[in-house]
């Protein structure tokens, strides 16, 4: 089967490459990427030196993607549409990159699905589309679209725009929302990269207000279990919710970092809280569990723990990015 990745030398899209071709045999993949700047070639340098391995690489913005300029001769089975601008900060200075990237940018990749007429186009949202809960209480797919950023607008747009291609045209497509990822490879602009990093250097861990923000975490290798269950087996025209039940608040997570890696609390730095800040997300993903029999395998004491020494041991893949 041919597997279309888009963003797949992000975090997230670069461990999906390397989670389908580690769990399924007979897959041909051409990964898609603009190279931006939370790109890194990096990411699957593992990838491309095993011949075995059938897989090609396109540098090509999604968002001025036109037919015919890159897969004039491949038959497209699958489209996974990874490629976005993630970080809310950035969307909060520049509105108009995620329209861009998430927005329009998927709309072309919806037109190259019915161009080449593929099974399934698989929409990668977030979460954060339900916007903020309070105390209590859990996003289901029933829940509704309140988003509070720019980020998190754009990518509820761009769920709203491929479903519109499945009732409108009949086009195959589903949508994972999944809670906070973490592990190898994620950009160091990101909370738990970003305060092991600055650990590890003993530099400053800036912390949004009080700290007190409630995230559930996902381990990016769970995560990528559940896209490739909903990818084969989801049904048509649905959305699966994806979470870990790994509430933390923003300052555990922080302080777990720092006493995995045997560094004072001194250098946590409480600094001005971000515009818009979401107070809680939490996932219920009963619907994915029961109905395709996915469940996440790794508790967060282990994969943070595994997360924390995989930074430790390669710091040049880290180090470059840091400078």
């Amino acid at each position: 089967m041919n597997i279309l990745v888009t963003g797949g030398l992000g975090f997230i899209g670069s461990n999906f490459i390397r989670y389908i071709f580690n769990n399924y045999k007979n897959v041909n993949i051409v990964n898609i990427d603009k190279n931006g700047y939370a790109s890194n070639m990096a990411n699957i340098v593992d990838i491309r030196s095993k011949p075995t391995l059938t897989y090609k690489e396109f540098h090509h913005d999604i968002s001025t993607y036109r037919f015919g300029n890159v897969l004039p001769a491949d038959r497209i089975d699958y489209v996974v549409n990874f490629a976005a601008e993630t970080h809310v900060d950035n969307s909060i200075l520049n509105p108009g990159a995620f329209i861009d990237s998430n927005v329009v940018g998927t709309g072309a990749m919806l037109d190259l699905a019915r161009a080449y007429n593929v099974k399934r186009f698989l929409q990668i949202s977030t979460d954060e589309v339900y916007g903020s809960l309070g105390e209590t209480g859990s996003f289901t797919e029933e829940s509704p679209i309140k988003p509070s950023s720019p980020y998190s607008a754009s990518k509820a747009s761009a769920d709203m725009i491929a479903l519109s291609y499945f009732h409108t045209f009949g086009l195959d497509v589903v949508i994972t929302r999944c809670s906070n990822n973490y592990g190898p490879y994620q950009f160091p602009e990101k909370l738990i990269p970003l305060m092991i990093l600055n650990a590890l250097q003993d530099k400053p861990l800036p912390v949004y207000g009080t700290g007190n923000n409630v995230r559930d975490w996902i381990h990016v290798e769970d995560h990528c279990a559940a896209v490739a269950k909903v990818l084969f087996e989801g049904k048509a025209g649905e959305v699966y919710n994806v979470g870990s039940n790994n509430e933390r608040k923003n300052i555990e997570i922080v302080e777990t970092i720092l006493e995995q890696l045997g560094k004072p609390k001194s250098l946590i730095k409480y600094v001005e809280d971000r515009k818009g800040h979401d107070w809680r997300y939490a996932i219920d993903s009963s619907k994915i569990h029961d109905t395709l029999g996915w469940s996440p395998k790794h508790t967060f004491e282990s994969g943070i723990k595994e997360t924390i020494d995989w930074y430790v041991n390669n710091k040049q893949w880290w180090e470059k990015l840091t400078k």
